[in-house]
């Protein structure tokens, strides 16, 4: 009896003094292995298991191996995948407010897109939150650019051309559509084939997407116009999430806060860079030719949005409140 009693309190002491099984947060991203986007997530994983003592491991999948962002959330809410770098697309599928992060032509640059965020990021988080996700922090894919097959000038030239629009978010299909133009749905994955086979003519991309992935060498002409920041963020399962220490919590939280910093600093002078790159390799930039014609295209834009309820009529409104804020310290701040 002694004995078993001993052996038992050698088997509590060795279970007390043991370190706990690492916590593997599977996460799923398009963003290809070496590019910035990539390597990001990577440090972040590094730091996050350097900060947690290894309590917590980073895995992931790169490349859209685990599926375009909609296979993504669903692998999510099913328990297959804990974590994931979605770009708007892909939170939309979770909350239909961050629709509005994808009406075309609305931020003129990256100042107001950041003020933007930062004013409406506490909304948004608690609507992912009530969905049963996490915002760990915003991601910058870049501004995305219209890659064409035929050269684009004016709106009359993007009608009369197939756009990518990304399978699964209808309300953005509609929107496109009811404007006038021609959008056609498909998967993230299946960009490549659709500019092959033509089954699309013009692709709305980051510079450095479509370096990355060589959708330029299909897409020959770039329009300078900036339709709209690729906004995304990385999120995590709350049940997940909840079951991680509050320290380790916080020590996530300070890294990936870390990586939207490397982000916000880092992917605009990429895209500069990649276009020159692609220019070196054949690219043509083209102009518009008459950029009011553009100006009233956007304003078509959010006024279908709006009445057409294809983004939550609120939340567009506290989106260019916000924008126009932001505009109107800046139109202060100038000499």
């Amino acid at each position: 009896m002694r004995r078993s009693l001993l052996l038992l309190a050698v088997l509590a002491f060795l279970a007390c003094a043991l370190p706990s099984s690492a916590t593997t947060i599977k996460l799923a991203s398009l963003a290809p292995e070496g590019s910035v986007w990539g390597k990001a997530l990577e440090e972040m994983g590094a730091e996050w298991k350097g900060a947690t003592e290894g309590r917590v491991e980073l895995r992931i999948y790169p490349g859209g191996v685990a599926g375009d962002d909609p296979d993504v959330v669903r692998k999510m809410r099913i328990g297959q995948l804990h974590a994931a770098a979605l770009t708007v697309t892909g939170l939309a599928e979770i909350d239909e407010a961050f629709e509005v992060f994808g009406v075309p032509l609305v931020f003129d640059g990256y100042e107001e897109l950041y003020g933007v965020l930062d004013r409406m990021e506490e909304e948004l988080a608690t609507r992912l939150e009530a969905k049963g996700f996490v915002l760990l922090h915003w991601a910058y894919g870049g501004w995305a650019q219209l890659f064409s097959k035929e050269p684009i000038r004016t709106v009359a030239d993007l009608k009369a051309q197939k756009l990518f629009v990304w399978a699964g978010d209808d309300s953005r299909v509609q929107l496109w559509r009811k404007v006038g133009f021609h959008p056609v749905p498909l998967a993230g994955t299946d960009i490549l084939t659709g500019l092959q086979t033509g089954l699309i003519d013009v692709l709305p991309s980051p510079p450095i997407a479509a370096l990355s992935f060589q959708w330029f060498r299909q897409t020959p002409y770039m329009l300078d116009l900036g339709a709209g920041p690729l906004v995304g963020g990385t999120v995590v399962v709350k049940r997940v999430w909840d079951g991680l220490s509050e320290g380790d919590r916080q020590a996530l939280r300070r890294s990936a806060k870390a990586l939207e910093e490397r982000l916000e600093a880092a992917v605009p002078d990429q895209d500069r860079e990649a276009v020159e790159q692609m220019t070196q390799r054949g690219l043509e930039v083209t102009e518009a030719s008459d950029p009011t014609e553009w100006e009233a295209i956007a304003g078509q834009f959010t006024r279908q949005a709006r009445e057409e309820g294809i983004v939550p009529a609120d939340v567009l409104e506290r989106l260019l409140a916000a924008r126009d804020a932001v505009r109107a310290e800046a139109a202060g701040a100038a000499p």
